[in-house]
């Protein structure tokens, strides 16, 4: 350390000495001129450097610190073992093992082990935790843990969350997203919210906004006034479509179950009970809908779903259904349908096995007393929409 220390003040005084050169070259053919390219700051830590006490009054065009800088703006690269601060504006790249603070905007890119702030400006932005711009970033922000930016063109990547303004560009994030109008997308594992979106949400369980133009595509839940094509198992959509409805099934398990999207997709979410069974009674149902053919009073809603029958013991019966059911609108709020299905069962119960008398393919399970078989069935039932 001592080493060290020693060579950055035999630096220090060594650029000092070579600034203050006469530009001009002397008259005697003996003489050496030292050229710099323009004014460069090395120092320990402020004010331990060639710039002294009026560092931050001072542009540099190389500044190099071995715990931190300061200065009034830099037109080059800047390295600090901890910290580099400018008051003003940079125009080239920053590079801290800490943190870099920029008082206005940066034209360049910034490196820190923490974090970076910055009003704003062009290229990217990585920090080991955080990344914040008061103002408005064309670039990239990468942060393990958040991004915040005022009006952002680009993209921004973090761990946990990332927060803008107007996103032209994409929002990926471990946790949240949270922006005013996105143009391209939002990738969150949690929850992205937005009030307009032109292009798509992921979350892997909800997604917030006003309008969409484009998928919102949730694991459980979608929000939106308008949203062209929400895909979740519930999704509330302001001007979309929702009902409650009654089924039952050749296995004879009646389900209540709420299904709600927009004009043409829609969520299926149901709990039933099977009137056949003597244990495994009390049944579950998820999907996704579709309707098809739309007329005033006519349309075919196609459905996947995944469901089970439950007896809260030993044993499971889980069905997988493909169902193209024909359906009559008798009046704006009711509904009939039935129609043919395409089922695929797994269970290790004998009831489960008795439940299914023609197969078209059955297959061995991974135990003597699984069974696992494909067959054709029907459901039937009223939507009671609203």
């Amino acid at each position: 350390m001592k080493s060290i220390i020693t060579s950055i003040l035999l630096a220090a005084t060594f650029t000092a000495a070579a600034q203050d050169q006469p530009d001009s070259k002397s008259t005697s053919s003996r003489s050496v001129t030292i050229s710099i390219p323009g004014k460069i700051h090395v120092g320990l830590v402020y004010p331990l450097s060639t710039n002294g006490t009026h560092a931050a009054l001072d542009t540099n065009n190389f500044s190099l610190h071995l715990i931190a800088g300061v200065s009034a703006a830099e037109r080059g690269p800047s390295f600090a073992g901890i910290s580099n601060v400018v008051v003003n504006d940079v125009r080239g790249s920053q590079f801290a093992g800490f943190s870099n603070h920029v008082g206005k905007t940066i034209n360049g890119a910034l490196f820190a082990g923490f974090m970076n702030t910055y009003c704003g400006g062009k290229g990217p932005a990585f920090a080991g935790f955080t990344n914040v711009a008061a103002g408005n970033v064309a670039g990239a922000q990468f942060a393990g843990f958040a991004n915040v930016a005022k009006d952002l063109t680009g993209a921004q990547f973090a761990g946990f969350s990332n927060t803008a303004k107007n996103l032209k560009g994409s929002q990926f994030a471990g946790f949240a997203n949270v922006a005013k109008d996105v143009s391209i997308s939002q990738m969150a594992g949690f929850i992205n919210t937005a009030k307009n979106v032109k292009g798509s949400q992921f979350a892997g369980f909800i997604n917030i906004a006003k309008k969409v133009k484009g998928a919102q595509v949730a694991g459980f839940i979608n929000i939106a006034d308008s949203s062209d094509c929400p895909i979740g198992i519930i999704n509330i959509i302001k001007n979309g479509e929702k009902s409650f409805g009654l089924t039952i099934d050749e296995n004879q398990t009646s389900m209540l179950s709420f299904r709600s999207g927009g004009k043409v997709l829609y969520g299926i979410l149901g709990i039933g009970y099977n009137f056949q069974n003597t244990d495994e009674v009390y049944a579950f149902e998820a999907g996704l809908g579709a309707h098809f053919f739309q007329s005033r009073s006519f349309r075919v809603n196609a459905e996947i779903t995944s469901s089970m029958l439950e007896s809260f013991k030993e044993g499971e019966y889980m069905k997988a259904t493909l169902r193209a059911m024909p359906a009559l609108k008798i009046t704006p709020f009711l509904e009939i349908f039935a129609g043919p299905s395409l089922n695929f069962i797994s269970t290790n119960t004998t009831e489960g096995i008795a439940l299914t008398k023609k197969t078209i393919k059955e297959w061995p399970g991974d135990w003597d007393d699984d069974f696992r078989a494909l067959y054709l069935g029907y459901t039937g039932g009223l939507h009671f929409i609203f």
